[in-house]
């Protein structure tokens, strides 16, 4: 029994291993010295950890008695996190190592965090979970402020900190409370315990405070707070590695607690996600045309997309949970791009966050300032690219499933967040010439990541590369 167990969490065990091993040998040895090669070693085991993941799965087996699950839909969770945080890894490794910031922790502390991530959207009871959260966050909180000679980032990390711990204890009273009325901890045993149809008010006062602490993970109104102080404040490979993985891992576990511990009470829960759905994309479209730093746009911006990918899940379906993966999949290489752009924005050696820099780039930079409107144009929604598809993916969803006064807010809300793209492009393409322009950037790693997520934004529109049979199967195993 223990080694049918194991063998499920296999890859986590492998993960978390290399991380403990590597530590050992790195304090041992030449400690930072040795960052580089660890870097990129730590990306090759997850990539290799990714496609074991996808190639080897089948079915759903359960560990520990149920507080571990191995299904597609985690399967497919921690493909994207896996190989997201692989190519976050690799794309910062230049942009650290010339600032003096690259540290023989900073992979190890990203591994963890992924160890904590797939822990999380296969998570089936209360306690695995709060493991797997907890994991993640104290891992994300580190990495912060790992410059420590900056005020911003050390600000960062402690406003993550505080807000976070914020945050867990209201997930932590939620979950005390689910326990307290349904009498269990595991997932399918509150299920049992909610059954179908209104469900008590000790329990949905537990879900109400469950989904506060949900929602901080995945920046949603009105607890986005944290987010454009820790976007802005990190160094940018780590404001890259929180707007991609972490995003998709609490996404994944959002909707793993909603459909497998109150999946029979989905009346209860969807108006109120719907709700927070509605805020943070209006919030994020309206706050981010104001701002002149790229990097806080970019928080804004990611707000408003949880906005839209939580469409999917107030919908309370299977089409609903497919509409959420294919959107989060979509939303993490239009990122992975968009952040290898700006990890290029550098004058005199420094890094460069406000737009008006860009004035006239594409006069210089062509293929990338090309590139870029791409994604651009994809984030705001802008047929044809892929990212029109999958808006078109959660309104559909929500539009179905009766929400259609959503969907109409969602299309709104789209309208106006397409203004901030649409003014960096504008700079690029149509902005007065400057004296002080961005230098020519030579790292040709962060060039192909930035014209590959370009060219899937364009390419994938054939058949989205095969996401969505993917994202079916693994919403039919969630919500059953």
């Amino acid at each position: 029994m223990i080694s049918a167990d194991l063998n499920t969490i296999l890859p986590e065990i492998v993960l978390s291993l290399y991380a403990m091993l590597a530590l050992l040998g790195a304090v041992y040895t030449g400690k930072d010295k040795l960052a580089a090669p660890l870097v990129w070693a730590t990306a090759a085991v997850m990539a290799a950890l990714a496609f074991w993941i996808a190639s080897t799965g089948a079915g759903a087996t359960q560990a520990f008695h149920g507080m571990f699950i191995d299904d597609a839909f985690s399967r497919f969770a921690k493909v994207a996190i896996l190989l997201a945080a692989a190519l976050v890894l690799i794309m910062s490794q230049d942009y650290m190592s010339r600032r003096s910031i690259l540290r023989f922790e900073y992979p190890l502390l990203v591994a963890l965090s992924v160890v904590g991530m797939m822990m999380m959207v296969s998570a089936g009871d209360l306690m695995s979970l709060y493991m797997g959260l907890e994991l993640q966050s104290l891992a994300l909180y580190v990495v912060a402020s790992i410059r420590r000679d900056s005020a911003k980032s050390t600000e960062a990390g402690l406003k993550y900190f505080v807000l976070g711990a914020l945050s867990s204890g209201l997930l932590l009273y939620g979950a005390s409370l689910t326990y307290g009325y349904s009498g269990t901890t595991s997932f399918a045993g509150i299920m049992a315990a909610a059954g179908e149809g209104p469900i008590g008010i000790g329990l949905l006062l537990g879900l109400v405070f469950m989904i506060s602490g949900m929602a901080f993970k995945v920046s949603a109104v009105p607890f986005h707070m944290w987010t454009p102080d820790v976007y802005e404040g990190s160094p940018t490979p780590i404001t890259a590695f929180f707007a991609t993985a972490p995003k998709m891992a609490a996404m994944g576990l959002f909707a793993r607690v909603m459909h497998d511990a109150f999946g029979g009470a989905v009346q209860d829960w969807s108006q109120v996600i719907a709700l927070l759905s509605v805020l943070s994309m209006f919030l994020g479209a309206v706050a981010a045309i104001g701002q002149t730093n790229i990097k806080r746009l970019m928080a804004f911006s990611s707000i408003a997309h949880m906005g839209y990918a939580m469409m999917g899940l107030a919908a309370g379906t299977e089409a609903g949970v497919q509409a959420l993966l294919v959107y989060m999949a979509i939303y993490v290489t239009m990122n992975l791009g968009t952040f290898a752009f700006i990890l290029t924005m550098e004058r005199d050696g420094q890094p460069v966050t406000d737009i008006q820099s860009l004035n006239m780039y594409a006069k210089r930079e062509p293929g990338r300032a090309l590139a870029m409107l791409v994604l651009l144009f994809s984030l705001a929604g802008v047929p044809p690219m892929v990212g029109f598809f999958g808006k078109l993916y959660v309104l559909n969803a929500a539009y179905e499933a009766g929400l259609v006064w959503l969907a109409v807010a969602g299309v709104v809300a789209s309208v106006i967040g397409a203004f901030y793209y649409l003014r960096i492009v504008y700079y690029m393409y149509f902005g007065t010439e400057r004296d002080d322009a961005l230098e020519t950037a030579k790292s040709p790693l962060l060039y192909g990541i930035l014209m590959a997520s370009a060219l899937i934004m364009v390419v994938g529109i054939v058949n989205l590369f095969g996401i969505e049979g993917a994202a079916q199967t693994a919403a039919a195993v969630l919500v059953n």
